[in-house]
């Protein structure tokens, strides 16, 4: 697959226009926005060979598929259209987490005893808030920035070491960001074990990236093909806050 001669394209929009842009978007959001609403409130753990229990963040088993989602975007649609994927699943995790505040913020119906559970599980600080929306945005601009220059410099051949590569950059800066920004001197959390689990939570990600490899070139190979296009970002403006063309 990789010793093809690269299918190269403007990123102009086919007559017909995108057929599925739209439903990648649709998923994108999707797992943005349950990996910070469902994952991201509950901690976990697998037991090791030698019985010790080892913590993780629930949201660690599918937020990746956000940056997996990312770069079949950026690979197929090329990284101007991503940056349109990337700034509107930012708005809806702004917009979600507000909704959350308000929600929490309202008076609870006299009888209701489900207040506390409430704000346990929506009630995250502006903090964490603020921490997970920017370690997002770093993130995920990181990553579609990589794989877009990373598909020129190879001309479009070895896609997993594009997608591979840029996971490891975009999910170490989001991991190197948002541990830092949300748990920094908060009790419970000493130095040591803060920077143990950024290179865990960094190094899942990764792996979980490579391991779903075959996953994310079936689906590059088929949307190619469906939507005819094939983006080489040779004169694409990087920065987040262009306008795409």
């Amino acid at each position: 697959m990789d010793n093809a001669p690269p299918r190269r394209s403007t990123a102009a929009v086919p007559a017909g226009g995108f057929r599925y842009l739209d439903l990648v978007t649709a998923a994108f959001v999707t797992i943005l926005l349950l990996s910070n609403l469902i994952g991201a409130s509950k901690p976990s753990y697998v037991t090791l060979p030698n019985g010790a229990e080892w913590s993780f963040g629930a949201g660690v088993l599918f937020f990746p598929v956000s940056y997996i989602i990312g770069d079949i975007l950026t690979e197929v649609y090329g990284y101007a259209r991503a940056r349109r994927v990337i700034w509107t699943g930012f708005a809806a995790l702004a917009f979600m987490a507000f909704m959350a505040w308000v929600v929490v913020s309202l008076p609870a119906a006299e009888g209701w005893d489900g207040q506390a559970a409430y704000e346990k599980v929506f009630g995250n600080t502006w903090r964490i808030v603020a921490a997970s929306m920017i370690a997002f945005w770093a993130g995920e601009f990181a990553n579609s920035f990589v794989l877009a220059k990373m598909k020129v410099a190879t001309g479009g051949r070895h896609l997993w070491a594009r997608t591979i590569g840029s996971t490891f950059v975009g999910q170490g800066l989001d991991s190197l960001i948002f541990y830092p920004l949300a748990f920094w001197g908060v009790a419970g959390w000493p130095p040591e074990l803060l920077w143990q689990v950024v290179l865990s939570q960094w190094a899942i990600k990764t792996a979980w990236e490579a391991l779903l490899t075959p996953f994310t070139y079936a689906a590059v190979g088929w949307l190619k093909r469906r939507e005819g296009v094939d983006v080489f970002d040779t004169e694409t403006d990087f920065s987040p806050f262009a306008s795409a063309k």
